[in-house]
């Protein structure tokens, strides 16, 4: 059989990867216009339909676990085609209130060897108002939709939390759940909003604004006990769950690294896994647990699932690996289900908890 996928990425790795990124988003965004004739094909392909698989989250049935983390899809223009490769939901973003350019080129680096990436973007994104006008006339949509947020680089700290106000009228009703990102490297001070007050501001407000589902992503570079501090006043104050993690700012996972931006990929996996651990141990069974961060196997995404992961998000894995990776990470949960016993995924969360 013809190996499409890596004739492809042999293409498109010729070019810089946020070049290499654009081009891959207009086919995607074309290939939707195409429907059925490439959705169903392509959903027969890599879309994974076992009951087994499924889960009710937020008021929504989720197919599969496995998802398309943050910064994919920043402005939700790809979602028909994502959904049809073989995503069990989708986060798009993330979004903030007026559009942005991001920070200057070239702000994203591939390294093929250790199939790790390192951005520094700076939530370049069209905009709430622009975004949301596409969203409304695709929302409701079969598959659940997160919404990923961050405030302006121009907004002071002092205003930011009008930035969240802003985003969470926006997208309430063009998402299933939302969440805060305060945690990108790439936006100046945004990290700093890591702290009690604002948390606990942040999310008072946010339950008094909506219903849905309001989640936080953290930082994998948080000290143990700050993350778990973090956590639990985001928690204490209406959250509805925990991503964890972000990227990272440690520098020394990769060979030659830029000194600045954020780094996914396999090279994270065990940072990201241990805080995750950290996460699980203190709030796996109160509250709904995102992992996200160097998944590239089903075997790191059934040990993020035992660990207490509900669901579990991929991303730099999808770049280099391709969807194949969604169906080989569905079919070998499913595999190693029947291997440890378990007839339902939820048996498989959080037994290493148990």
């Amino acid at each position: 059989m013809v190996d499409y996928f890596g004739l492809m990425k042999k293409c498109m790795f010729n070019f810089s990867p946020e070049n290499a990124h654009h081009i891959a988003e207009f086919f995607f965004k074309q290939g939707a216009n195409l429907t059925p004739f490439i959705l169903t094909p392509l959903a027969e392909r890599f879309f994974i339909h076992d009951k087994r698989l499924e889960q009710h989250l937020f008021g929504k049935t989720f197919f599969n676990p496995l998802g398309l983390g943050a910064g994919f899809d920043k402005n939700a223009t790809m979602i028909k085609m994502l959904t049809a490769l073989g995503f069990g939901h989708i986060e798009y973003g993330t979004i903030t209130p007026e559009p942005q350019s991001g920070n200057a080129k070239p702000r994203l680096f591939r390294y093929v060897e250790q199939e790790s990436i390192q951005n520094a973007m700076g939530f370049n994104n069209e905009g709430m108002y622009k975004v949301g006008k596409r969203l409304e006339t695709l929302y409701p949509f079969a598959t659940p939709l997160g919404a990923n947020i961050g405030k302006n680089k121009t907004t002071t700290a002092e205003n930011a939390l009008k930035d969240y106000e802003k985003l969470i009228k926006r997208f309430k009703d063009l998402s299933d759940y939302l969440v805060i990102n305060i945690s990108s490297p790439n936006t100046p001070g945004l990290r700093d909003l890591q702290n009690e007050q604002f948390i606990k501001d942040l999310f008072v407000m946010a339950k008094e604004l909506t219903c849905k589902p309001v989640l936080l992503k953290i930082a994998p570079d948080l000290a143990m006990d700050d993350a778990l501090h973090v956590s639990s006043t985001a928690l204490e104050n209406g959250a509805s769950g925990i991503v964890a993690t972000n990227t990272t700012i440690d520098y020394s996972l990769l060979p030659n690294a830029k000194d600045f931006g954020g780094i996914s990929g396999k090279v994270l996996c065990e940072k990201s896994f241990a805080m995750f651990e950290a996460l699980a141990k203190e709030f796996y069974g109160k509250t709904t647990l995102i992992s996200v961060g160097g998944i590239d196997s089903a075997d790191e995404a059934y040990r993020r699932l035992k660990a207490g992961a509900s669901l579990i998000q991929v991303y730099s894995a999808f770049i280099f690996k391709g969807p194949s990776l969604n169906r080989a990470i569905n079919l070998g949960i499913l595999e190693r289900m029947d291997q440890d016993g378990f007839t339902h995924i939820n048996e498989v969360i959080g037994s290493d908890r148990r």
